[in-house]
């Protein structure tokens, strides 16, 4: 007799996630009072309600609703859908769900995600504003995207077009940079916007693509908001880059506000009115950004270096030179070089003379060490 293998608890919190008139407050409410398999158990009717409980079934064809819609959303459906997309699904209280959210005051109770969740654990910007972008606010968008992303800090955005579809391409511009991280309003088998399915798919392989919606949901106009307080709650710092006078962007604000997250601007021409919601928040006393110092201050990051990672020309050490400047990173003299790499003497003094002519080294009375502006790490 072959035994079926029993079921993951996020094969039910996926399915609970996709019944229809299932809202973020309800789901929380579930699945903060009950597993995922007691949940799916109650709203299916197979279980009674327990507790408090009970007063969420009093809503008028609710029980009904659910009832109905669990026949056609099941776990192991549910399950195999994820599977195939290959996504992991974070159910609130568990080991994989982001600890970034856990104490806040609106935590989504599931989250679908492609990528890697560890860009998470990393320095966090969002970087939102409006789709009707002006150049000077892509080239901005673009540049900050980049800037940050050499920095070590993962961009935050809404991968809608505009200023967000910029800066997350701007932060794919860097090898070896921060990840990117993305939240979107729809499940994550939909590209919304269609154009951005290159970015999708380069943003989900390089860094994480996020989604409260499950999959099969399309990008419904109340979905945006939710998304907007996700990526508010995931960033330490909300950078606005261009914002009409009202807009998803200006929600962003409102949440990171509500999450006492700071909020900065870049200013704008005043005849633009691509602008005016920057301005106004400028005007109000927000934090001004004109380049990615100002932001990596407000993270309390050393900026002193950027410029250089960013837009540094020199060749970058490699091989037995790398191994030498990783090895300065203390003073040493020649002698100490050689005994630590056992390699002859000229050898090193010519690695050495190559640190030194393209800048990475400095000399001081016979030690190398690197220099102040040698960005490079391994």
């Amino acid at each position: 007799m072959t035994t079926v293998p029993a079921l993951p608890a996020e094969a039910y919190a996926a399915a609970l996630a996709s019944l229809d008139r299932m809202t973020a407050p309800r789901l929380r409410m579930l699945l903060g009072r009950l597993s995922p398999p007691e949940a799916y158990a109650v709203v299916s009717g197979s279980a009674p309600p327990p507790g408090l409980l009970e007063q969420l079934f009093d809503v008028p064809g609710l029980a009904a609703s659910w009832r109905q819609s669990a026949a056609e959303h099941l776990p192991e459906r549910a399950w195999q859908q994820c599977l195939d997309l290959g996504l992991q699904v974070m159910t609130i209280g568990t080991e994989s769900y982001p600890a970034v959210l856990i104490n806040d005051p609106a935590p989504p109770a599931v989250l679908f995600a492609r990528g890697s969740a560890s860009a998470l654990a990393g320095r966090r910007v969002a970087i939102v504003g409006t789709r009707n972008a002006t150049g000077a606010g892509r080239e901005m968008a673009g540049s900050l995207g980049r800037d940050l992303a050499g920095a070590g800090v993962h961009v935050v955005s809404g991968l809608a077009r505009g200023i967000d579809g910029c800066a997350h391409r701007g932060a794919l511009t860097v090898d070896n940079g921060a990840a990117p991280i993305a939240v979107v309003a729809c499940g994550l088998d939909i590209v919304y916007p269609p154009e951005h399915r290159a970015l999708f798919a380069a943003v989900s392989e390089r860094g994480l693509v996020v989604s409260e919606a499950p999959p099969g949901a399309p990008p419904e106009a109340y979905r945006f908001p939710l998304r907007n307080r996700i990526i508010a709650a995931f960033s330490e710092v909300v950078v606005v880059v261009e914002s009409r006078e009202s807009g998803g962007s200006l929600i962003t604000v409102d949440e990171a506000r509500r999450r006492a997250i700071t909020v900065m601007a870049v200013p704008g021409s005043v005849r633009s009115r691509a602008s005016n919601g920057t301005n106004d928040l400028v005007r109000d006393g927000c934090p001004i950004v004109t380049d990615v110092d100002d932001v990596l201050t407000a993270l309390g990051l050393d900026s002193s270096r950027v410029a250089e990672a960013s837009y540094d020309s020199r060749p970058r050490p490699a091989g037995f030179d790398l191994e030498l400047l990783t090895l300065c990173k203390e003073a040493r003299n020649l002698d100490q070089l050689v005994l630590l790499t056992s390699r002859p003497v000229i050898e090193c003094a010519m690695a050495v003379a190559r640190l030194e002519v393209h800048g990475w080294l400095q000399q001081v009375n016979g030690w190398f060490e690197r220099a102040p502006n040698a960005a490079y790490t391994t």
